[in-house]
Order: structure tokens, then sequence, then C-alpha cells
């Protein structure tokens, strides 16, 4: 059994206080230590004389110390191991211009030396530094509570049990080719973390439906229930309803894991976000929504992000978020500046569709944007803020886009 440590055989025999005779006895010492369970059994003999006794008792005494040194020094290589590991993969976001901290900053394990010495002391604030640290932070915790309660193992079962998904990408192109205006990606939500609540009376089914009926493409369902106040459970009603927009996932994924539980909740499509993601990661991702048969939004937020995801194979769709992450700002001239020159031309070439993100709320911010290359667009607080979100989208295009 692994982390069994081999049986040690130490003669000892045990006086009986009331009896005045030794007997022969068998101890078994467990201890639990990193996760590793160790199991130490020892058999005890009888001596020959009660100064034995007490001199392989202290024998035990300092056998025991040793072994228990020998497992704690092995416990602490091994989290200095898994630290490093840590540090490592930070070294290769940092490389690739990720700014965003998967986690908080931790301190080295006790002894350690090695290369990431002259960070110990570092000015590295403890606590998240914009919105999208502070969420990423959470979900890591989150999620592994999440994989407590659904096993991967159940979750890949159920999958093979799910409906077929529907076509995102394809729900985009023709909703483009039919209305000569970007792909509406209508988002259910009721809250963000910088504008609050945006709808009290919030019926995700009702609000879908009237999304899909006012002409929306695709939908958007945010999942993440602490700073959104969505769920998966939205997602799933959605799609138990009998919506037949295509669903995307609105979720801060950190794990492999939220793949598959996207995907048994009804999801047709999932959100990576590059701030957050390194290209290796973005590029694991793909295959499993490429195994699973959903579509994958990737989004970027500058020149950086936007240069890494043309140099990864198999992005199909690429949101540009125009909120700033250091300042929250949004600017949507950075869509504009995003699409000009070579990044522009690599897009035409691939034939990839651009969603544009935030900060758009009128006619002629749909105009724009879709000047400078944008082939879709996702939005949601200028629309489920209305009375009528049917309304609301014809008012956001200027026009009515229903299919009636």
């Amino acid at each position: 059994m692994e982390g069994l440590v081999p049986v040690q055989r130490l003669p000892l025999r045990v006086a009986s206080p009331s009896l005045y005779r030794y007997s022969n006895v068998s101890v078994s010492i467990r201890r639990s230590l990193s996760g590793f369970a160790m199991d130490k059994r020892i058999r005890f003999t009888a001596p020959s004389s009660e100064f034995s006794i007490r001199a392989q008792q202290s024998d035990l005494k300092e056998s025991l110390v040793v072994s228990s040194s020998s497992v704690e020094d092995k416990g602490n290589a091994l989290r200095i191991k898994e630290w490093e590991v840590e540090m490592y993969q930070d070294e290769l976001a940092v490389s690739q211009g990720i700014r965003i901290r998967r986690k908080p900053p931790s301190k080295a394990p006790l002894g350690y030396s090695g290369p990431f010495e002259l960070r110990l002391h570092s000015n590295d604030a403890d606590s998240p530094r914009n919105i999208l640290e502070e969420i990423t932070w959470y979900k890591d915790v989150e999620v592994s509570r999440m994989k407590e309660l659904n096993p991967l193992d159940e979750l890949k079962k159920a999958v093979e049990n799910a409906p077929p998904t529907r076509d995102f990408v394809g729900a985009l192109r023709m909703a483009q080719e039919r209305t000569g205006l970007p792909g509406l990606i209508a988002e259910v939500k009721k809250a963000s973390p910088s504008r609050g609540v945006l709808k009290e009376n919030f019926d995700p089914v009702e609000i879908a439906q009237a999304y899909e009926k006012g002409g929306a493409a695709c939908l958007s369902v945010l999942t993440d229930q602490k700073y959104f106040q969505g769920g998966f459970e939205n997602l799933e009603a959605i799609r138990n309803a009998g919506v037949e927009c295509p669903l995307l996932c609105k979720e801060f994924v950190v794990d492999p894991w939220q793949i598959y539980y996207a995907r048994t909740k009804g999801a047709d499509a999932v959100l990576l976000i590059a701030a957050v993601l390194t290209d290796l990661e973005i590029t694991y991702l793909l295959k499993i929504c490429k195994k699973l048969g959903l579509a994958a939004l990737v989004e970027v937020h500058d020149e950086r992000e936007m240069g890494r995801v043309l140099g990864i194979e198999g992005i199909e769709l690429v949101g540009i978020n125009n909120r700033s992450l250091e300042t929250f700002k949004v600017d949507i001239s950075n869509t504009k500046n995003l699409l000009e020159g070579e990044h522009g031309r690599q897009i035409r070439e691939k034939d990839m569709i651009v969603v544009g993100e935030s900060g758009l709320f009128t006619p002629d911010d749909i105009a724009y944007v879709q000047a400078a290359g944008v082939r879709a667009v996702l939005v949601g607080e200028s629309i489920v803020k209305q009375s009528d979100p049917e309304k609301g989208i014809a008012g956001l295009f200027g026009r009515n886009i229903s299919h009636t």
C-alpha cells in the first residue's frame, strides 16, 4: 500500500504491575503526514532482565524519534518541491505578461534554499490587486470544494449521457448573415462587482426567453454566485426550459474540472480568460473543449494578450474586453486598436470571429466596433436593466433584429 513504512521488529518485554509477569504484545502506530498514511507495526518479544527492559525502551524511543524525524524531513522535502513547482508556474505566467496571480503569495517551507530565495523578501501584496485577481483566488478555493462533491469520474460519466451541444460559432455566423449586424450574445446577469444589482426581480429563464425572442443568436449565463449572484442552476434551468439559443457558461475557469461541470449543466461554450491562463493551459483546455463538443471564447484585454492568443492553434472566437484590468475604465476604442495592423490581418486570414465586450450601449457603439472588425457582441447591462429586454435589444441595434 502506498505510504506504508516497512515493518520494524524490536525486542521488548512489558511488565504487568499487578501480576509481576511478562507477556508478549504487539503495538501498531499510525501517523498521517501530508496526506500519506504511514503504518509502523512493531512487535515486541520478551527480554531476559529488567535492565534489558529499560535499555530497550530507551532504544525504542530513540528509534521512534529518528524515524519520526526522517518522515518529517521527507514530508518537508515534498512540501518544498510542491512550492517550487508553484513558483515555476508563476514565473512562466509572468514571462507571458500575465499580471493576474493565481493564488495568494505563500512563504517558502522551512529550510528552503533554492532559486527563489531572492523572492522570499519581495514586497508582493498579500491582498488581491484587482477584482479579477480576487475572483481568481476565490475560484481556486471554491473549485477545490466543488470537486470533492462532484468527482471528475462522475462528471465524465454524466457527459457521456448528456444531450449533444449546439453550434455556438455557427449561430453567430448565421445571425450576422441574417441581419448584417454583429451576432448578439445576450448576457443573463443579475449583478456585477462594479455595478451591484442590475435587476431586482431576476428570473433567468424569463430573461433568456425574452432575449431569444428579441433576436439574440446566443446567450451568456453568469454562473459565479459570490460576485455576480449567478449560478450553475440558472444555466441548467435555461437549458431545461427549452431555450434553443446556444449557451455560453460565463465562469472564471482555473481548472479543467470546470469545463466538464459546465458541460453537464447544459453549456455549449465556455469562457477562457488570457489574463489568467498561460498559453499551455489555454491549449490544454481547448483540447478538452473540442473533446466535449464545446466552443471556447478566449478573452483578451490588450496587445500582448492578443498576440499570445493569435499564436495558439484552434481558436475560433476571440473576445476583446474593453474594460481595463488596472483602472476598470471602459474604452471601446480598445477594440479598434487591437484589430489594427498585423493582428487584424491574422484574424481575417484565420476567419476568426471577434466578439466585442463591455461598453456597448447604443447603435453608434455597435456601428463603431463593427467597422473595426467585430462580428459579434456580448452585451449584458444595457439590455438586462430594461423592463422589456426585447425592446432593449432593438434599442441597442437601432432596429428590430428578431426573426419575426
